[in-house]
């Protein structure tokens, strides 16, 4: 059953991952049609996110009533609404409306998915899960390219609606798949249990990993969304090779991802962790010297492959870190704690670049390392008794 199941999850993840990237890449031409400016895509941008939030929030009592498999399916259909209703959008406020429901969609799924995987599959299974996220933000400007050369980004929407109203089918016939014993990969049972905010804060550990995921979300958002502006405006490269540079950032991730799977059966989640934040360190000091272009690609490329395995083994190691009975509860909160730093720190940091210098760039992303790495620090020394008893069963 579970090797029948892993596929669908690495497919939801790709659907995931598929939209997340269209509005970037389809707004030069949505504006005119849709009476808006080139700024307000910031709008629905916080929409989106605030959607996600609020769902990711909500993910454990969903996931009570529902189970992952009902979540995921729930989720995917209301997303993929959501984004056949974008292609029908004549006006900017009715792209507003319609962001409301694929934020709420995209953020419980994500939960889910994430607690279920760390739950009941190998480290290596979620490098590979997020990996195929990857894949789908990839996928998702290509399939909007080709719309956009055909004359319409109405199409490019329409196409990747469609593709997420088949996997909704795909999810609903898997549903029976999902009914599975409550244990983890080691064997050992576990009830989940209810906890309130106040009652998640308060536990060992709780603030640190908040702050943990703040800070690389907000780095690695920061990274991808300024990283061309930084090559133009202060190194003086050309906008179309710092635009390809900014796509190699991701590009690091994903390759990277794939690759940490494989890492992940020899190197535990918090070493992997370390090797990410040293492999950012690196990156970010060799986008700090002022060497050659060469030098300053291989700096955003660098921290591409330092990003790759920390969101990943962070989520993997909640269980551990606060037992397998809050896990689905920690996920949710860990990831609406991640999409506000995604949403926040980016436009701090455009402020920074205009009334400032963007100059800052790389010190804001070590600002970003520094802190995440002092809360990954402390989370590790005050959830070891915690790490202890799960990993030896008491």
């Amino acid at each position: 059953m579970a090797s029948l199941l892993l596929p669908v999850i690495y497919l939801a993840f790709i659907s995931l991952g598929l939209p997340d990237s269209l509005l970037g890449s389809a707004w030069p031409s949505m504006v005119g049609q849709l009476g808006a400016d080139l700024s307000w895509a910031g709008i629905v941008s916080m929409i989106i996110s605030a959607g996600t939030i609020v769902s990711s929030l909500c993910s454990e009592r969903l996931n009570a009533r529902l189970g992952t498999g009902g979540v995921t399916a729930v989720s995917v259909l209301l997303t993929a609404a959501a984004l056949f209703g974008f292609s029908t959008c004549t006006r900017f406020w009715q792209l507003c409306v319609w962001a409301v429901p694929y934020g709420l969609g995209a953020g419980s799924v994500d939960a889910a998915l994430n607690a279920y995987v760390s739950l009941h599959y190998k480290s290596r299974h979620m490098s590979w899960l997020h990996c195929m996220w990857g894949v789908g933000a990839s996928a998702g400007p290509v399939i909007m390219g080709r719309a956009l050369a055909g004359g319409s980004w109405q199409g490019g929407y329409r196409i990747i609606s469609l593709i997420q109203f088949g996997l909704t089918a795909v999810l609903l016939l898997s549903l029976p798949l999902w009914k599975r014993p409550e244990k983890t990969p080691e064997g050992a049972d576990y009830t989940p249990e209810h906890r309130t905010l106040p009652q998640l804060l308060r536990m060992p550990g709780v603030p640190q990993v908040l702050l943990c995921f703040f800070c690389y979300c907000a780095l690695e958002s920061t990274a991808g969304m300024w990283a061309a502006s930084y090559c133009t405006l202060v190194r003086g490269i050309d906008a179309g090779t710092a635009a390809g540079w900014a796509s190699t950032f991701y590009l690091g991730i994903t390759i990277g991802r794939g690759v940490c799977g494989f890492l992940t059966i020899k190197i535990n989640d918090q070493n992997m962790i370390r090797l990410g934040q040293v492999l950012i360190a690196l990156g970010v000091v060799l986008v700090l010297l002022p060497a050659g272009q060469g030098v300053l690609f291989a700096g955003l490329v660098t921290i591409g492959l330092g990003c790759a395995p920390v969101y990943p083994s962070i989520i993997h190691e909640t269980p551990t870190n606060f037992g397998r009975e809050v896990s689905l509860a920690m996920t949710g909160i860990q990831m609406a704690f991640a999409y506000v730093g995604s949403c926040l720190m980016p436009p701090l940091f455009g402020l920074l670049a205009q009334y400032v210098t963007p100059a800052l760039y790389p010190w804001f992303l070590a600002a970003l390392l520094a802190l995440m790495f002092a809360m990954a620090e402390s989370l590790h020394r005050r959830t070891r008794e915690k790490r202890r008893a799960v990993e030896t069963g008491r």
